[in-house]
């Protein structure tokens, strides 16, 4: 599985506008509606919102992962944002969060959703990806960065 098989550029946001954990879940779900991946935003805003009151799903390092499974979808997808100013995720390691890759995808495939994750937070252990990520000015050079990585 690659990160691309569930990311499109259409789903990266190079300068994320969110200043909080719930708006930055709130515009990274709302690329997802404008690009017609999904039609039950609210809905999918709510599970996610409740993932986090389960515990934080920020990895540290800079990067958070929130994540759900819903009824709604019928396939995994995704959606990177990157904030340049770090956004409060009360992460593991207390850090502000730059990049938020946000995961949803059917209840029915949890395997799928897990190799997703997996695959996911290896990619972002490799702190030259970060930082690359991080300044990257256009979503063209994301999908580049990201593809380099993918193929391992």
């Amino acid at each position: 599985m690659k990160i691309m098989d569930f990311l499109s550029q259409n789903e990266i946001i190079v300068d994320l506008k969110a200043t909080d954990k719930k708006s930055a879940i709130v515009e990274l779900v709302n690329v997802l509606e404008k690009t017609k991946k999904i039609k039950k935003a609210d809905e999918i805003i709510n599970v996610l919102l409740e993932r986090e009151k389960l515990g934080s799903t920020g990895i540290g390092q800079g990067v958070a992962i929130p994540h759900a499974k819903t009824d709604v979808l019928s396939e995994e997808m995704g959606v990177l944002g990157i904030s340049n100013k770090g956004i409060e995720f009360n992460s593991l390691d207390g850090e502000l969060v730059h990049i938020i890759f946000l995961l949803v995808g059917p209840v029915e495939v949890a395997g799928q959703h897990l190799k997703a994750l997996s695959r996911i937070s290896r990619l972002f252990k490799d702190k030259f990806l970060r930082q690359a990520i991080r300044e990257a000015k256009t979503t063209e050079n994301v999908v580049k960065i990201i593809q380099q990585e993918d193929i391992y």
